[in-house]
């Protein structure tokens, strides 16, 4: 198992890092983060990408679908942002900044899958 540091600098070395972070969606806390820097403020993301899980949990309530978030992805014209909840932590999202013109979607998302899966809370 990887501590949240480690699994964070894991995530570093994705093509195009800009930033990651680990968020407590019920706080809207983060536990740990990676980069960043002027690029994007992580602890704001944190916050307002809690109101995206949150929104995006309540809709799947509202829908009565059975069935979990593996990711989501938000797409801008220069950065991806991936947001991936925890399944062995519920309550718990790994978010992911990466440039657009320099990241491999999909390598992007399957680092934060790996790492997901090996990150101890």
């Amino acid at each position: 198992m990887a501590t949240i540091k480690e699994g964070l600098q894991k995530l570093s070395e994705v093509d195009g890092f800009i930033g990651a972070c680990v968020v407590d969606s019920n706080s809207g806390m983060m536990l740990g983060s990676e980069g960043g820097g002027s690029a994007v403020n992580l602890e704001v993301a944190a916050a307002g990408n809690t109101e995206v899980v949150r929104a995006k949990r309540k809709t799947m309530n509202s829908l009565n679908l059975n069935d979990t978030i593996e990711d989501i992805l938000i797409s801008l014209n220069r950065q991806y942002h991936l947001i991936r909840p925890m399944e062995k932590k519920d309550g718990f999202f790994i978010y992911l900044v990466v440039d657009r013109n320099r990241a491999n979607l999909a390598m992007a998302r399957h680092s934060l899958s790996n790492i997901e899966k090996i990150m101890a809370i």
